[in-house]
């Protein structure tokens, strides 16, 4: 993508109060998901913010469904237009393309690997901990530690 096309793109501001759809069919895994993550997001922050209006306000229950409700219709429209802003949708859409090319590890493949990993894993802190221990035999000796 050149830096022609990418500055050419609306500002967000704007492109908030658009109800269109950019480039519709492309990359839209990626982009259906990323939506997701941040309506997740979200709409936690918005039932912590509740939690904390109803910690801190008792007195005032609506505003802790209020203000959350507010927060959370925001942010899902925010969510939704972010991802069809279109600097942003044409990244996502590059994601997918580029995750489409990567060659994937076959279960057997990935299954070895993971073995690989864990051995190490255990191996390298059996090893630290014997360091450990016989550092600390060394400052003890030495007088240096408790």
């Amino acid at each position: 993508m050149s830096r022609e096309v990418a500055g050419a793109s609306p500002p967000l501001t704007t492109e908030l109060f658009s109800g269109s759809v950019y480039k519709r069919n492309q990359g839209r895994l990626v982009r259906q998901l990323t939506c997701l993550a941040i309506w997740v997001v979200v709409a936690l922050g918005a039932w912590r913010l509740s939690v904390f209006l109803r910690d801190y306000f008792p007195t005032t229950q609506w505003l802790e469904f209020a203000i959350p409700a507010v927060f959370l219709l925001a942010g899902v429209w925010i969510g939704y237009r972010l991802v069809n802003w279109p600097r942003f949708a044409d990244f996502l859409i590059a994601v997918e393309a580029e995750m489409n090319k990567v060659s994937w590890p076959s279960r057997g493949e990935l299954i070895r690997a993971s073995i690989v990993v864990i051995f190490t894993i255990f191996f390298l802190a059996m090893i630290l901990f014997v360091f450990d221990i016989v550092w600390q035999w060394i400052f003890s000796a030495l007088g240096v530690t408790i």
